[in-house]
């Protein structure tokens, strides 16, 4: 019984049911949030959430029965078990942030849609990479805070009055957001050198290490597209290899 279960999961139109099913959830989420549609269609957007709710307790209900705990065994299956749970959490006071995370469930599409899985691969693959980034990152900003701070903290109290306030101001700078008009000019103003400190912070955060980032990324999607046309080859040449030997089989039988 728990075999032709599990087959029936596994089936593609099943499969493609619940995304869909997942998809309409996330639009009646978001319907949830205007106030006029919610006083023209509120009960029926309610029920057919409760709907929607109903389908996920049944799929996690069917997978724990056909797969035991070997459920808990797959990432993707606890993070559909954990918001589902959420969601049963009866809306009242603070409960009623949890049960916003319903919307998560959307990135369940991620593992049914092989480009998206090959982007998130990528990334989780990036991450060892993008930890030392991180902390290059770190070190800049907090030198480059603490020399802010000592300059330019007496004349600009609200951008650099403590090294939290000179970090945040340096963030901005960097995502180059009113960053010349808005921090930069000003600040020479008072301080004419200033632009020795600023340009080079510019150039070495926003056109080096950022950059740096995106490269890793886009090198450990690369590295995962060339890994899957690999098994896909394999798996072909493999196919090809066990027909070879079936029809020389054949040949030696005659």
């Amino acid at each position: 019984m728990r075999n032709k279960v599990a087959a029936f999961l596994e089936q593609a139109w099943v499969t493609n049911f619940i995304i869909g099913v997942i998809l309409f959830n996330a639009v009646l989420l978001g319907l949830e949030t205007s106030d006029a549609v919610m006083a023209t269609a509120g009960p029926l957007i309610l029920a057919l959430d409760s709907l929607c709710l109903a389908v996920f307790v049944l799929e996690i209900a069917l997978k724990l029965f056909a797969h035991g705990w070997r459920f808990f065994k797959s990432g993707w299956n606890i993070f559909d078990f954990v918001i589902v749970g959420i969601a049963l959490v009866p809306a009242t006071q603070g409960f009623s942030v949890l049960r916003a995370l319903r919307i998560l469930r959307v990135l369940r599409v991620i593992s049914a849609t092989p480009r998206l899985r090959r982007v998130v691969e990528g990334f989780i693959t990036a991450l060892p990479g993008m930890g030392s980034v991180f902390l290059l990152m770190a070190l800049i900003f907090y030198i480059g805070a603490v020399m802010a701070t000592k300059l330019f903290s007496d004349s600009f109290p609200e951008w650099f009055g403590d090294l939290g306030r000179s970090a945040y101001s340096l963030f901005q700078i960097m995502t180059l957001e009113s960053w010349s008009m808005g921090i930069v000019r000003p600040v020479m103003e008072v301080f004419p050198w200033a632009w020795a400190f600023f340009v080079p912070f510019i150039m070495v955060t926003t056109f080096a290490v950022v950059n740096l980032l995106v490269g890793l990324i886009v090198n450990s999607m690369q590295d995962a597209h060339a890994e899957e046309s690999n098994e896909k080859t394999d798996a072909y040449r493999d196919q090809v290899l066990a027909r070879l030997e079936a029809i020389e089989k054949r040949l030696d039988q005659r």
